[in-house]
């Protein structure tokens, strides 16, 4: 696992952000008061000065809680201020979302899990699962000191609200955790409506008894709970995946799909590539799962980190038909033409306003590898030495294990292609040299990846080989006529 080391200026930043963000909860709590009471703010506040300085505090105790959690558990969130700006923005629009359907529709219609529904998707597991525990302490502050709903909500109902926060918050979380499509996620209501039902029927029943009305009403207002937080989630993921980056598995399914720009035109103008890099899509899937790293992401990257391809796609092997342009030019053009396809697939990402991530790995994919094939050709021609580094990539070598996957499947699926026998102790033997070729060139040396990984994406990958290109039966030459 990687450790993030943080600088005075990321502490100073990070701090700055999170007292901001206690600032912003005071605030967003002041403006439900104002909505609430209009002319009335005033004496409102005189009036509940006591209980609004506890919720003060309350924020600002929870805003340290949290703070206290990233800086042990998860640091790399304090490298980016968009991230930490994300976290406060997902807080805010929660608590300004239950305050609005609370107050003109129902309490008991709150989206409660619109968090934890949005936190699943921007954020691990972990930190979402504590995320929505500080915003069900938030909302236990807010309808236990003041009435800010327009309804005096006694301890009872509040505590039933936390216990219905957190518990539909928890289940959201591991129920979305499996889902990876839009649509799908909708079927997520019905799980929702779950903990919603029953812990509503426990608080509100025994207080206010058995009787068809107060049945149906629990039933309908717990029923537009689990709505409310779906829609509100639909609508808005899509405004967070766009504001701030974001690669949720919903996007990565979209950029990798028929329909997205760059796709289309490796299909078309670059169908030999477009095949290539589905198939190390799909062998680095699987060793992304095999290792833990993120499959979806894994898979993502591997269709566009030959993009750069593009601006030629017929200098290219797998694109080539009966002739070879290379044949006619000197090896030093022919490695400028090769290895300009690294910074060439990076530029064309970023032009596409693709993840950064995508970029970084078109640009390591081939770290700072020798283009053999060419160097060999120009010592054939040449009388004396020749500088390597001349015909070699620029780099950077990988920095991620998902770059360092890429930059293996990439080689033995094309390698893999020119072997005449293709039996699974070959396809075993070319991987595992190939792998050895890049531990002795340094190409893995910051990417943190162990031997112990390695070993599992040799094995991962031959597996996956020898399934794409396995034997197949020759048919006998027969021809059968038509029955008469």
């Amino acid at each position: 696992m990687t450790v993030t080391k943080l600088n005075k200026k990321d502490v100073a930043k990070s701090l700055s952000v999170f007292i901001l963000g206690a600032v912003g909860i005071a605030v967003i709590v002041l403006l439900m008061i104002v909505i609430n009471e209009k002319s009335q703010t005033g004496a409102y506040i005189k009036a509940n000065m006591r209980e609004l300085l506890i919720v003060l505090v309350a924020s600002v105790v929870l805003t340290a809680i949290l703070y206290c959690y990233f800086l042990f558990e998860n640091k790399a969130v304090f490298k980016r201020v968009s991230k930490m700006i994300e976290i406060f923005l997902l807080l805010y629009l929660s608590m300004m979302f239950s305050f609005i359907i609370g107050k003109y529709v129902n309490v008991a219609a709150r989206p409660l899990s619109f968090l934890a529904l949005t936190g699943a998707m921007l954020f691990k597991t972990r930190d979402s699962i504590f995320l929505n525990t500080i915003f069900a302490l938030v909302m236990l502050a807010i309808d236990r000191f003041t009435t800010i709903t327009g309804i005096d909500i006694g301890a009872y109902e509040a505590y039933g609200n936390l216990l219905c926060t957190f518990c539909t918050g928890i289940v959201a979380i591991f129920v979305l955790r499996n889902v990876k499509t839009r649509i799908g996620s909708v079927l997520v209501a019905l799980a929702l409506l779950i903990p919603v039902e029953g812990i509503n029927f426990l608080v509100h029943i025994p207080k206010n008894g058995w009787s068809v009305n107060e049945v149906l009403r629990l039933l309908m207002f717990g029923a537009l709970d689990s709505a409310f937080s779906i829609m509100l989630f639909m609508v808005l993921l899509p405004v967070f995946e766009f504001m701030f980056a974001e690669l949720t598995a919903f996007r990565l399914r979209e950029l990798t799909s028929d329909d997205a720009k760059l796709i289309k035109k490796l299909k078309t103008h670059a169908p030999g590539t477009y095949n290539h890099s589905a198939v190390v899509a799909q062998i680095v899937e699987a060793c992304a799962k095999e290792i833990g790293e993120d499959s979806e992401l894994a898979r993502a990257a591997s269709y566009y980190h030959d993009v750069g391809k593009l601006k030629k796609p017929e200098m290219f092997a797998e694109n080539q038909t009966d002739y070879n342009f290379h044949t006619e030019f000197t090896p030093e053009l022919s490695v400028d033409i090769i290895r300009s396809h690294a910074r060439d697939g990076a530029k064309l990402i970023k032009k596409s306003r693709l993840p950064d991530f995508f970029a970084d790995v078109a640009v390591q994919h081939h770290g700072t590898l020798p283009i053999k094939y060419f160097y060999a050709k120009a010592l054939k021609m040449s009388d004396g030495e020749l500088n390597i580094d001349n015909y070699s990539y620029s780099g950077p070598t990988p920095t991620t294990k998902i770059a360092a996957m890429i930059m293996i499947a990439d080689a033995s699926e094309a390698a893999t292609r020119s072997l005449s026998d293709r039996s699974p102790a070959n396809v075993e033997s070319l991987v595992r040299s190939l792998i050895e070729e890049r531990l002795d060139l340094g190409q893995f040396d910051d990417c943190n990846i162990t031997m112990r990984e390695l070993s599992i994406i040799k094995s991962t990958i031959v597996n996956q080989l020898t399934g794409v290109y396995h034997s197949r039966v020759k048919y006998p030459k027969l021809t059968i006529s038509k029955k008469k």
